[in-house]
């Protein structure tokens, strides 16, 4: 099954170990390509996994596969950019090894279907839109617009005003996200996810109708939609057929993340399986709460008959040896799994450590401490992350770093898409491009002096009672303050809406946007810094539809996701939660509170399939350190962030995952290594002595 390369596979993979040639070159040699069954390639923490698959690309390409029939799926387009950046890397080194053999072609990782599961689903549900009863020119929406819509539908249906509390609009849309994405019904993923919304399942059914058919009426289409529209279409088994066709190839990087939507697509678009490969890493599945089950990955093999062949990677190329042996200690102890035996050439006398501490206080001490001396002896600030389960756990610490002139960065800030400044200029170009986008013409509205939810409201219902006609707002009786201004924006609209040449457009906005943006915010030039950003970015887009749905789909990460100044140095520590870390390393990684309660979560502990996410949470943040890796486990949390008056805490259990066998791999450190009061014990002892016990028994002689 597995066929080697003929002339060139003394050179290419020669990077490669075994079982990742094995990975690469999986499949039949043919005149024609390749010709592949099912893969499932299980790719333990450090193993090379996009090593692996750009290999794999690559072997595909040499071998003539027409690299429009590849489709790549990746969760960012940056992954998937580094990941054909890599095969045409190593194709072309190939090539150039064996001057004899037929070139590819030049653009070839450029004409592949690659991105994310939503960016390539946009892009076909374009193409099938008149199938679907959508129109091509649907706008999608990011998750913040969709909050915000659900939000204006529960004013609207009055959901907002019960005398018991409902839930907020981000919930509402979690809850939505969730039960379509599971395929499971409202009950069950309100009994499931969210039980302390149980009692609201029929309201939230009329709002969720409601907000579904709100979009259709709008061509408005969120995240979730691009891969329920996918799911709908390749239900039919002739739609599902003509769009499998299409490619010979689907690889699928992160399977472990999809959820059973994502699932249901690949299966249904190749249900036998045939050149079908899929990567992933079964013990670092942790995003449940985005609804992306671990089943996927278990139950793949059995998807086909016969079964998916596997291939499994365990040469870790990141960590020395001791923090693999503690790594493996960890998951051997798990449920249903791929058994995996992580092992590297890098070896160390120094094992992890398990560092027992007073409180919270103490933890931060701690962790500077450790982390400036580790500096002194030539680790980077930025070579060294404090990974934590949420992201408040780093208060403290984050006070000390302030203090002593620490910087940092800190993953789960501000977006740069969540900005107002910025979602007031999309918004722009959103109405622009699709005049039924209420969201996008509110939000603009309201951009106007004299215009309040209200006026911008009756606006909107006579533009729509017109059929979206322009003309009935140019002669729209607009409130006096807003007289001025209006002209412009309807020069705006007119000229933006009735073009299809793109240059210069964002210019256009960006010159109408300026003298609001001076009016409406502080630190105006600051913030016109981001939209400079925006315009440079919008260079890259050949056309507005294209630069709004893929700015939305993947959006960029720039200095506003820094917690720090914004005047940090060159070198800064890195704070993350353990879920933003993933994909990441660091020479050395410092783990927060690893006791019960954090690890596993308090909130997860009904449950034993959510215990052993948990536990694959530790997992991950372990196999982040390349080198030193350190469990700091406080002994009380005080339960409120606010006083200590009282001194009101709780005493930290052992984590229920750090077992006697497993502790045997860690050095036990407690610190600081004298406990707080033994000195003053010391003064205090004069070396008299009282018989106090005595004394108290006396009392009830």
């Amino acid at each position: 099954m597995n066929a080697q390369l003929d002339s060139p596979a003394t050179t290419f993979g020669h990077r490669l170990n075994t079982e990742q040639l094995r990975a690469a070159t999986f499949g039949r040699v043919t005149s024609q390509g390749i010709e592949s069954d099912p893969l499932l390639i299980i790719a333990g923490a450090g193993t090379g996994k996009t090593n692996t698959l750009a290999h794999r690309v690559a072997h595909l390409l040499l071998h003539r596969v027409s690299p429009e029939r590849i489709l790549l799926l990746t969760f960012t387009r940056r992954a998937a950019q580094e990941m054909l950046r890599r095969a045409e890397t190593i194709a072309n080194e190939s090539l150039r090894q064996q001057p004899g053999r037929a070139a590819f072609h030049p653009n070839a990782t450029r004409l592949l279907w690659s991105g994310t599961f939503h960016a390539i689903g946009n892009r076909l549900l374009r193409e099938y839109a008149p199938t679907l009863g959508l129109d091509p020119t649907f706008s999608v929406i990011d998750r913040g617009d969709a909050a915000d819509l659900i939000d204006y539908l529960r004013q609207d249906l009055g959901l907002a005003r019960k005398e018991k509390r409902f839930p907020r609009k981000d919930t509402c849309i979690a809850i939505y996200s969730h039960r379509v994405n599971t395929r499971q019904p409202l009950q069950q993923t309100l009994d499931d996810a969210f039980p302390w919304c149980a009692e609201w399942s029929d309201e939230l059914t009329c709002l969720f109708r409601r907000y579904v058919e709100t979009k259709q009426a709008q061509q408005l289409l969120d995240y979730d939609d691009l891969l329920l529209y996918w799911h709908v279409l390749v239900q039919e088994p002739q739609l599902a057929r003509d769009v499998g066709a299409r490619f010979d190839h689907v690889l699928v990087d992160e399977y472990q993340d999809t959820n059973t939507l994502q699932s249901e697509i690949l299966l249904a678009m190749k249900p036998a399986g045939t050149g079908v490969c899929v990567v992933g890493d079964d013990a670092q599945a942790i995003y449940s709460f985005r609804a992306a089950t671990v089943e996927n990955i278990l139950q793949f093999p059995q998807r086909f008959a016969p079964p998916a062949q596997i291939v499994t990677l365990e040469q870790n190329y990141r960590s020395v040896q001791p923090v693999l042996d503690a790594a493996n200690a960890l998951m051997r102890d798990a449920d249903r799994q791929y058994q995996k035996q992580l092992h590297s050439p890098r070896a160390s006398q120094h094992k992890p450590r398990y560092v027992s501490v007073e409180d919270d206080h103490a933890q931060a001490l701690y962790v500077v401490e450790q982390i400036l001396a580790a500096r002194e002896q030539g680790t980077a600030l930025r070579k060294q992350a404090v990974l934590m389960r949420n992201s408040h756990h780093s208060d403290v610490l984050e006070l000390e770093l302030i203090r002593r002139n620490i910087p940092y960065a800190k993953y789960g800030g501000l977006k740069f898409l969540e900005a107002a400044h910025v979602k007031d200029v999309l918004a722009v170009l959103r109405w622009i491009d699709n005049p039924r986008n209420r969201l996008a013409g509110f939000r603009v509205l309201q951009l106007l002096a004299g215009f309040g939810p209200a006026h911008a409201d009756r606006c909107l219902k006579v533009f729509e009672a017109s059929g979206h006609a322009l003309d009935t707002l140019t002669s729209y009786q607009v409130p006096t303050a807003a007289a001025e201004d209006w002209p412009a924006l309807m020069s705006l609209l007119r000229d933006l809406s009735g073009s299809s040449d793109w240059a210069g457009q964002m210019q256009r906005v960006r010159q109408w946007y300026e003298p609001h943006l001076q009016r409406l915010y502080d630190a105006a030039a600051v913030r016109s810094g981001d939209i400079d950003q925006l315009e440079k970015i919008a260079l890259q887009y050949e056309s507005r539809e294209r630069f709004i749905t893929e700015l939305t789909l993947d959006p960029p990460q720039v200095s506003s996701d820094l917690s720090a100044a914004p005047h940090l140095d060159e070198d800064y520590l890195i704070l993350s939660t353990v879920h933003s870390a993933k994909g990441q390393e660091w020479d050395s990684v410092y783990v927060l509170n690893v006791a019960d309660g954090n690890f596993p979560n308090e909130h997860a502990t009904g449950k034993r399939e959510t215990i052993e996410e948990e536990r694959r949470l530790l997992y991950v943040a372990m196999t982040r350190a390349k080198h030193d890796l350190q469990l700091i486990a406080p002994l009380r949390y005080y339960i409120t962030q606010q006083s200590r008056t009282g001194d009101r805490h709780v005493y930290g259990a052992r984590s229920r995952f750090l077992t006697d066998e497993l502790l045997k791999l860690f050095e036990a450190r407690t610190w600081p290594q004298q406990p707080l009061g033994v000195r003053e014990a010391a003064r205090a002892d004069s070396g008299a002595r009282i018989d106090a016990g005595g004394r108290l028994r006396a009392m009830w002689d």
